[in-house]
C-alpha cells in the first residue's frame, strides 16, 4: 500500500468517526419512560 492510499484510508476513518460522533448513530434508547418517573403516566 502505497503512503497516498494510507492518508485516504485514514482519512476516511476520521471522517466516519466525525459524522457518527456528531450524529449518535447508536441504539436508541428509551428517554420518554424516565421522564415521567413512573412506568406509564400516560405522557406517551
Amino acid at each position: 500500500m502505497e503512503i497516498q492510499e494510507l492518508l485516504v484510508v485514514i482519512t476516511f476513518a476520521i471522517a466516519v468517526i466525525f459524522l457518527v460522533k456528531k450524529f449518535g448513530i447508536k441504539p436508541k434508547t428509551k428517554k420518554d419512560k424516565t421522564a415521567c418517573n413512573s412506568g406509564d403516566c400516560g405522557c406517551h
